[in-house]
């Protein structure tokens, strides 16, 4: 119905009713909606979780509104949407991936540092550091009485006293990735948050919204009872994962012996040769007989090919018959080859 700073609101107006009471605090236990009202009209039961990835542009605030008049995400939000709410929060000049939901619980369950779902950070900085220095980050900081966890930091690539800087951080404290850079020297000009566990930004549009497959949240959601929440990207968004196998083999019954009949006993085996009786060796082998002497054959040489007589020398090869038609004139060939008519032209 709303958020819960909006829920108390409508509690201190009288709004709010369970079983036909008016409820007066917000400090009330309930372990279902059944008997909920507000403004006399039943709360429908909550419906199956759903996510949403949003791509946050620079400049808009991530609340429902703001007093100051500032622009929020729910302004670049498209319409037709369910009720959405953020999954952690984005600054006002940050930009990236921001999750959005519809489970209060899915929410609690991304944010709480417990759960350690990692977020992906890319920085531009302004300033001087090392790989060295970043590296530092990965027993943790303390800044100002507040301790930050272990911190993955790398140096991507430096185009002059800019440094482009990725980090990876668990925990996800107000303006901890600002607050850390600008503690060792650095000036932030641009950040960006690329996933958040296995859901990445990718080649999602500047202002661009679209749902998470409801298959890939289930998965989700079972890493996070299992206790190793899933950090890879999920499929669509990146490499696709493993696929794990679910089956089970089948145990293999134990060998069942034979009953033999009692008095009975097994037949011992004959005794095996050795390997001089299977194979005797060269000096115990019979001798093998000479071979008689083979004669001496002659093979006769072959016979010339007779040379073959041209037409005119005595013999030649007899005509084919032609299958022309018999020419008129008792078939006499003329000096036309046997046209009909015969004579010269």
């Amino acid at each position: 119905m709303a958020s819960r700073r909006e829920v108390e609101r409508m509690i201190a107006e009288g709004r709010i009713a369970l079983d036909g009471k008016v409820l007066d605090t917000a400090a009330t236990v309930l372990t279902s909606l059944r008997g909920v009202t507000v403004d006399g009209q039943p709360v429908k039961e909550p419906e199956p979780a759903r996510l949403f990835r949003f791509h946050k542009p620079v400049g808009t605030l991530t609340a429902e509104r703001d007093p100051k008049g500032r622009p929020t995400i729910y302004d670049r939000l498209p319409k037709g949407l369910p009720r959405l709410i953020p999954v952690g929060r984005l600054d006002y000049n940050t930009e990236g991936l921001l999750l959005l939901t519809t489970d209060g619980e899915l929410k609690r369950q991304l944010e709480l540092p417990s759960t350690g779902v990692e977020r992906a950070y890319r920085a531009r900085a302004f300033g001087e550091i090392s790989q060295e220095q970043l590296e530092e980050l990965i027993h943790g900081i303390e800044i100002d009485g507040i301790r930050y966890g272990q911190i993955d930091a790398n140096l991507e690539r430096r185009t002059g006293r800019n440094q482009w800087i990725e980090m990876k951080l668990r925990e996800g404290k107000n303006r901890e990735v600002r607050r850390i850079l600008e503690h060792l020297g650095l000036e932030v000009s641009r950040l960006i948050r690329t996933a958040y566990g296995p859901f990445v930004l990718g080649d999602l549009p500047v202002g661009a919204v679209d749902e998470v497959r409801r298959a890939d949240l289930v998965a989700f959601r079972s890493s996070l009872k299992g206790g190793q929440p899933l950090s890879a990207p999920i499929e669509g968004q990146g490499e696709r994962p493993a696929r794990v196998a679910t089956h089970r083999a089948r145990p293999r019954p134990p060998r069942r012996e034979l009953e033999r009949p009692t008095g009975t006993e097994r037949p011992a085996r004959p005794p095996q040769r050795t390997e001089t009786e299977r194979r005797p060796s060269k000096a115990a082998r019979p001798a093998r007989p000479p071979r008689a002497a083979e004669a001496h054959v002659a093979v006769p040489e072959p016979e010339a090919k007779p040379k073959r007589l041209k037409r005119g020398e005595g013999w030649a090869k007899p005509k084919r018959p032609s299958s022309r038609p018999t020419p008129r004139g008792g078939g006499k060939r003329g000096p036309t080859r046997g046209r009909p008519g015969g004579g010269k032209r």
